[in-house]
């Protein structure tokens, strides 16, 4: 779904309820994101700006639609409730594009100059990352529903950097350890060179070693490659029980030189992350991935959650980081709404309060009431329950096991919940 919108829009009251799954906290300043105090910003103008900057081209344009729609539902059900500070919360859509291009750096610049008061994405680490600072620095909120490497974490982002997805140490975690549950004393790993990819591959390797495992080869790739015959060859000399893709689009080209290679996922077990987790249906002969198995960060949105994201885009076919935009968008509303303002600089300081330590409540709406009653609230979130600690990450998060049937899509047959700090 290519989104063409470049102005600000004020997003229709969508007449239902939130779906949150959450809680809220109002426990006054928290200590922020990063390691800086956060810059001077512009006062708010009353009306709270939310810019997208989601991939709608580029590696990760999969990604795009059930983000875009995360958003959307949850202005709507903001709106529903008498919006952010009695006026409806107005959204700006951009394009992200990948690495591969300038997109990202014109998309902020678009943002900024219309006033954002907090951006919501990248999808990929690495663009957010070529951008963190432009954002940050010209003191907007930055919040990504689906970053997950670890130098977030340490970043110098001046308290204005969070994510509603978990950092890689997790996912690597549990990747690591259903490797090895899956009975395979060898492993061979594709790895995007990437922040994300060497980053996760990192969290993976140390679970799969700790867990009694051997990675026998890890292959880093330039994703821009024309061919990765180089690679697979260095993998089938390993000859592991296990491969383990780290990627994102390119898997498309990377799969097909597999099979050729022998190395299928009948002979060997695949695993896939959340970069390339995607239901690759027809696009593939019928079978190819069947068995194998992935990971994916976030809780299981519910049926009625899906059925309002449909309502939103009917053409959606995935899901994915959908809750996370969701709660991106409702935890920045809530922060406002606490700092009784819609100044970055201002509802920075709520973010972390909102989501832990206080009264539970379960809608964007149940939410505003109680901090309108003076209670301090925590939201958990259909992402889960977020928490964000004092790095501006998730302090617990739940990632999904899935496994590929005879369709070449994917299914949930597990879900594993952990602390970040382990």
């Amino acid at each position: 779904m290519i989104r063409r919108n470049f102005a600000w829009r004020s997003v229709a009251v969508l007449g239902a309820a939130c779906l949150a799954l959450g809680a809220c906290s109002n426990d006054g300043d928290e200590p922020e994101s990063g390691s800086s105090s956060a810059p001077a910003a512009a006062a708010g103008d009353g009306v709270l700006k939310i810019g997208t900057l989601l991939p709608q081209t580029g590696s990760l344009a999969f990604l795009g639609p059930p983000e875009f729609a995360g958003v959307d539902l949850a202005a709507k059900e903001i709106n529903a409730a008498g919006g952010v500070l009695g006026k409806d919360v107005v959204v700006s859509d951009t394009d992200s594009g990948d690495t591969s291009t300038d997109i990202a750096s014109q998309s902020v610049n678009k943002l900024l100059a219309e006033k954002a008061d907090v951006i919501i994405g990248a999808a990929s680490s690495s663009v957010s990352l070529s951008v963190i600072d432009k954002i940050t620095g010209a003191g907007v909120v930055q919040i990504s529903p689906a970053n997950t490497s670890d130098q977030f974490t340490t970043y110098n982002d001046k308290g204005l950097y969070y994510r509603t997805a978990p950092p890689d140490v997790l996912q690597g975690r549990v990747l690591g350890d259903l490797v090895v549950a899956d009975g395979n004393a060898t492993v061979g790993m594709l790895v995007l060179q990437d922040a994300y990819g060497t980053g996760l591959a990192k969290s993976a390797r140390a679970a799969i070693e700790s867990g009694g495992g051997q990675v026998v080869a890890e292959e880093v790739y330039d994703p821009k490659a024309a061919d990765f015959s180089a690679e697979i060859g260095k993998i089938k000399q390993a000859n592991p029980s296990a491969i383990i893709m780290i990627g994102f689009d390119e898997t498309k080209k990377i799969v097909p030189k597999l099979v050729e290679a022998g190395l299928t996922a009948k002979s060997k077990k695949w695993y896939f992350v959340d970069g390339n987790l995607s239901n690759y249906g027809s696009e593939f002969p019928n079978g190819t991935f069947e068995g194998a198995k992935g990971t994916l960060p976030g809780a299981k949105a519910g049926e009625d959650f899906q059925k309002k994201l449909l309502e939103v885009d009917p053409a959606l076919k995935d899901f994915s980081y959908a809750a996370e935009s969701y709660d991106a968008a409702i935890l920045t509303a809530l922060a406002a709404e606490a700092a009784k303002s819609d100044a970055p600089g201002e509802f920075s300081k709520q973010l972390a309060a909102v989501s832990k330590d206080g009264e539970k409540c379960t809608t964007f709406q149940q939410c505003k009431e109680a901090l309108a009653a003076g209670k301090d609230i925590d939201y958990d979130g259909v992402s889960g329950p977020v928490q964000w600690n004092d790095a501006g990450d998730p302090a617990e998060a739940t990632i999904g096991i899935y496994q590929y049937g005879a369709d070449n899509t994917y299914k949930n047959v597990a879900y594993q919940t952990g602390k970040i700090d382990g």
